[in-house]
């Protein structure tokens, strides 16, 4: 029999009819054998992540204020999903709750705080299906520089549920070597399906959500994007990195390494394919030349100009150590004969700004040095743009079709992705235009 891990997120766990429909759903499929949940999502637009509610009333208690009427809606969420689902789990839910009260007031940690919004989802959706609960942090090993011990995670994860057949493991968090709980970033309940899937050796790893799989663009800019039927882990690696947020970018390393594919799929249309995930998938599988489009409002671009820099031995070298001092790494480097471009985020450059322009100056002896502080970078995705001559004629000409003026270009040497810098205001515009030419005029 084939063995699935699946993860569940917050918006498929946020009430008792979203826990009815992941049951459904786990039930179809007998080979569903191990469930990571998230903590409940938003049940309707203008409602609050678990999450965020756990966040905010830890810093308050941490500050001493009176945290009871916000705590008492966090109990709420919970025991709402308890009531509606006919579980005889009150009494036990009680204690869990005021076991964490009574942390919070102790100041357990905001990663602490966090992480209970898995870990009660966890037991109610463990008590639903009948399935044991392993708690995360009794697997989920980091070690004291704060990074994740894959190997010894594996291990641990694979012994206990060899033990129990199919469970339920809260995403999102682990423990330290001192038993503090330690939480993954946003979205790291991926990760932890990941790790399982790959602990276990599962036969597929399917992530739910609320699309019906990755779609060519963000649907806040274009309305109704198409679906994405196949796409290769590096082509996720890339969009993720560059902001598609279906899928967190950390969570792809477990299962590539062990060979597992991923399917995303819709927690309210189980029926839909979604998307899979693979190592390798014919450049002729989509329908278009490219995969998807993605970006980032917020860089800046530092450009040293020096005459006959590229005949002084060690120059790009000196440049990214003043960087790599400062604690800042670069995103994107184009560089011509005389000139060498550093493509850096805005926040973390501009706290450190005169620190480094004189550093440069510095190490360098530059001509001269440019700050462009007005940069987005769009990322244009596709395996298929390898088989496909005038794909970057394609994009100028739609981007200036827009009247929108590129900045920068780079293209990586896989011909897998083409990076182009436009100005922060003209974004959308441009994931708009690209989106028209390859994707609207193909239909």
């Amino acid at each position: 029999m084939q063995t699935k891990v699946v993860k569940f997120g917050g918006s498929s766990l946020a009430d008792a009819k979203q826990f009815v429909k992941v049951a459904d759903i786990i039930r179809a499929d007998e080979s569903r054998r191990f469930v990571v949940p998230s903590a409940p999502g938003k049940r309707y637009p203008k409602d609050t992540k678990v999450t965020d509610m756990l966040y905010a009333c830890y810093d308050l208690a941490a500050r001493g204020g009176d945290f009871s009427e916000m705590f008492e809606a966090i109990v709420a969420r919970y025991m709402d999903i308890v009531r509606e689902l006919g579980l005889k789990l009150e009494d036990r839910l009680t204690r869990e709750l005021s076991n964490i009260r009574m942390s919070f007031l102790a100041r357990a940690g905001r990663d602490y705080a966090a992480s209970r919004g898995e870990y009660l989802n966890g037991l109610i959706l463990a008590e639903y299906l009948g399935f044991a609960f392993v708690d995360a942090a009794d697997v989920i090993h980091f070690g004291e520089d704060g990074k994740l011990r894959l190997a010894e995670t594996c291990h641990a994860v694979k012994e206990r549920v060899e033990q129990v057949g199919n469970a339920v493991i809260p995403g999102f968090y682990g423990s330290m070597p001192n038993d503090t709980v330690k939480t993954f970033s946003r979205g790291g309940s991926d990760i932890t399906g990941s790790i399982v899937a790959a602990a276990v050796g599962a036969d597929l790893y399917e992530n739910w959500t609320d699309i019906s799989g990755y779609l060519v663009c963000d649907p806040r800019i274009v309305p109704d994007p198409e679906p994405v039927g196949i796409i290769t882990y590096r082509e996720l690696r890339e969009l993720a990195y560059m902001g598609a947020q279906v899928f967190h970018e950390d969570a792809i390393f477990p299962v590539r390494q062990a060979g597992i594919p991923i399917n995303i799929k819709n927690t309210n249309r189980p029926a839909d394919e979604g998307t899979m995930i693979v190592e390798t998938a014919p450049e002729d599988t989509s329908p278009y030349v490219i995969t998807g489009i993605a970006g980032k409002r917020g860089f800046v671009t530092v450009t040293i100009e020096k005459d006959m820099m590229n005949a002084e031995l060690g120059f790009g070298r000196k440049v990214l150590e003043v960087f790599e001092n400062n604690g800042i790494s670069f995103e994107h480097m184009p560089s011509g004969i005389d000139t060498l471009s550093v493509i850096v985020h805005k926040d973390e450059f501009e706290a450190k700004e005169d620190k480094i322009i004189r550093s440069l100056e510095i190490e360098t002896a530059p001509d001269k040095i440019d700050i462009d502080r007005d940069v987005a970078l769009l990322a244009v995705v596709g395996r298929g743009m390898r088989a496909q001559r005038g794909t970057a004629a394609r994009i100028f000409a739609a981007l200036a079709h827009a009247k929108v003026n590129v900045k920068m270009i780079d293209q990586g040497s896989s011909e897998l992705n083409v990076i182009v810098g436009v100005r922060n205001e003209d974004f959308e515009t441009s994931v708009k235009a690209v989106y028209d030419i390859f994707v609207t005029q193909k239909l």
